[in-house]
């Protein structure tokens, strides 16, 4: 069925807001957006009076592996070993945790879940809408990206299990060695294509079985990485740590994402100077570490300034999921202009996960995520009205819950 929301203020983070307008969705997906539009015999909803805004994405989140409300039931960090990308954000995305209820609550529509921080290289990160109640159904890309960590959580855990890596250069080692036997591994297959090749241009009667090299999930994954197809997403928060996470990027030559970023303002320029982007948060919560020591609500407007790729995050449940809009009034307060906060929740964390050909803006073809509200959606008092994610309404603030 096709839906006219008509008469709206519409901000589509993909231009300049457009007031009186129109979106038009049919089958889950924007069919068109304007101020003259013919919406033919589709149904309509007036919104005069309301403003739209893209769904919210959250492109670093452990909504969904970390069990709302208890900590000591969770899925987030695998660690029985140092170096873990074999594992899968998708295997353990529980549909009804509570914290995708509070996602829609929020207007966030779509999340990147993430394994934790607990290993040098953890696991794969999973794109996942925020409703449905089959994961494999809720998740569009996987993997959006596999999970590295430096600075003081491997160190921690390494040493809170009388096991590697007890330091900073254990953890730049194993990601080293990680990274040279997923290279050796590519060269044994290519080695053994050749071998088959090889055998193939003889005579069928001379020709030998060749077996293939055993497979390895994790070194698999990690070649992914090497030729560029899947990003890293490293946590780093201070500023050594960082530049620890580009040197490796460079050495091995794999794309990288910085996430938490905490420091990333006192070395913007090697940041931007690479195109890195970078996903900055949790900006609400406590300094709980040393290496958090310097952390500032400004960084996302300084970042911005110096001519980053930025995305804010909540870290969730650090910084709880719903309040992501709420993280970025924050940044704002703290010199994120506002006409730049909109692209900071939307396209640009949705252009780390490598889904904004779906997500992050409303444009014609992309899926009919949004959310609407009654009111300046940068005032803090005005709550998310309806969330619709593929174009059903999966919140309302005065209607009854939604599942």
């Amino acid at each position: 069925m096709r839906t006219a929301f008509v008469n709206a203020t519409i901000h589509s983070a993909a231009g300049p807001p457009q007031e009186g307008a129109t979106m038009l969705i049919e089958d889950g997906k924007v069919v068109a957006l304007g101020t003259d539009l013919d919406v033919g015999d589709a149904a309509t909803v007036d919104m005069t009076g309301k403003t739209i805004l893209p769904g919210l994405v959250d492109c670093h989140s452990h909504a969904g592996v970390a069990s709302t409300g208890a900590w000591d039931d969770h899925d987030v960090n695998e660690t029985s070993e140092k170096i873990t990308p074999h594992v899968r954000a998708l295997d353990a995305i529980h549909p009804a945790d509570q914290a995708f209820e509070d996602a829609r609550r929020g207007g966030v529509t779509l999340l990147g879940v993430t394994h934790g921080s607990a290993n040098v290289i953890g696991g794969q990160v999973a794109a996942c809408k925020t409703a449905g109640m089959v994961a494999d159904d809720m998740v569009i890309k996987e993997p959006a990206g596999v999970k590295m960590a430096l600075g003081e959580n491997p160190k921690r855990v390494g040493g809170r299990m009388n096991r590697q890596p007890d330091s900073r250069m254990g953890n730049a080692y194993l990601a080293r060695e990680a990274f040279v036997a997923a290279q050796e591994y590519q060269r044994d297959w290519e080695h053994h294509a050749a071998q088959v090749a090889a055998e193939a241009a003889k005579h069928e009667a001379e020709r030998k079985p060749i077996r293939p090299p055993k497979r390895d999930l994790g070194k698999e994954i990690l070649g992914r990485v090497l030729d560029g197809e899947v990003p890293i997403r490293n946590h780093a928060h201070r500023l050594d740590d960082i530049r620890t996470a580009i040197r490796l990027s460079e050495e091995f030559g794999y794309r990288v994402v910085i996430d938490h970023a905490t420091e990333a303002y006192k070395i913007a320029d090697e940041i931007v100077s690479r195109g890195i982007m970078v996903a900055i948060g949790p900006v609400g919560a406590a300094r709980g570490k040393r290496e958090t020591r310097h952390r500032t609500a400004a960084a996302a407007g300084l970042m911005v300034a110096a001519g980053a790729t930025v995305a804010v995050m909540t870290d969730a449940p650090v910084d709880p999921v719903q309040h992501l809009r709420d993280m970025a009034i924050i940044s704002i307060r703290s010199g994120l202009p506002q006409e730049r906060a909109l692209e900071t929740i939307t396209i640009n964390p949705a252009k780390i996960l490598g889904v904004d050909d779906r997500v992050g803006s409303l444009e014609p073809g992309k899926d009919a995520d949004f959310i609407v509200f009654d009111g300046d959606p940068w005032d803090a008092r005005n709550p998310v009205l309806e969330t619709y994610v593929d174009g059903s309404k999966v919140f309302e603030y005065d209607g009854p819950w939604v599942p």
